[in-house]
């Protein structure tokens, strides 16, 4: 199993975050997230948001820090990315 997270560098709601991703299933995302105790309601769309205090934690997990541009890569190449308008309710866990 890998998971991977990229800096936190995405500004939001009055903290910066990063994106947990899978380049397996979300299934595979969800059981990390859930070892972690990052509640479900951080899922959005084909990734966790991670806030930077969390980071390192994370990491320490064995979450594989990669560029923003790599999370992307490895959603497409998975058949895994879901953007904005174009995909199931908040929290799928179909793959």
């Amino acid at each position: 199993m890998t998971i991977y997270i990229d800096p936190p560098t995405w500004p939001g709601h009055g903290r910066v975050w990063s994106h947990l991703v899978s380049d397996v299933s979300y299934d595979e995302l969800h059981t990390f997230a859930a070892r972690l105790g990052i509640p479900r309601r951080a899922f959005e769309r084909d990734h966790y948001d991670i806030p930077e205090q969390r980071y390192a934690d994370v990491v320490r997990a064995g979450a594989v820090e990669v560029s923003s541009r790599e999370v992307v890569r490895l959603l497409h190449a998975a058949g895994l990315r879901r953007p904005k308008g174009r995909c199931p309710s908040r929290g799928s866990r179909s793959s």
